[in-house]
């Protein structure tokens, strides 16, 4: 099937999205674990997978639609130095990637290519699970405070 080409560039672009967030995600977890922070180091790996998942469908979705997905492109990687730092990192990655993701749905729609958009839906939807995600880390580390949140992160 030949798609637009403009819906074949959201979908490139937001591959780079999603390689850039596979490799934070992933030194973000290595970083946990290095400082013994087992709990945040297996949920930032968990995202990890979950945008490795995202990557494999939109490469899948570029190939069906006659596209080349593009795997070079990465945006800036922003890692923290410290928990709360990789956090909000996290969190405004995570800000662009829905607000790309709700425009790739809009322009999908308009397009006329449905089961394009019911793929970003999708993905989507996971996005969003990860921003309450982190935005629930952010919520205990305020009413905690860093240093007992940490202590509920080892293991």
């Amino acid at each position: 099937m030949k798609g637009d080409p403009k819906l074949i560039d959201m979908l490139n672009f937001l591959l780079a999205d999603e390689l850039t967030a596979i490799n934070q995600y992933i030194v973000h977890a290595e970083m946990c674990e290095d400082w013994g922070y087992g709990k945040l180091h297996k949920g930032f790996e968990k995202r990890a997978i979950d945008e490795m998942k995202h990557a494999e469908k939109l490469i899948g979705r570029i190939l069906f639609l006659g596209g080349t997905p593009i795997v070079s492109n990465l945006n800036n990687i922003h890692i923290g130095a410290e928990v709360p730092k990789q956090i909000e990192n996290d969190r405004v990655a995570e800000l662009g990637a829905i607000k790309a993701y709700n425009e790739a749905i809009v322009l999908a729609g308009e397009l006329l290519d449905y089961a394009t958009r019911d793929i970003l839906v999708q993905i989507l939807n996971d996005e969003d699970r990860h921003m309450d995600e982190i935005e629930e880390i952010q919520d205990q580390i305020e009413q905690m405070t860093l240093p007992i949140f940490l202590t509920t992160q080892v293991g």
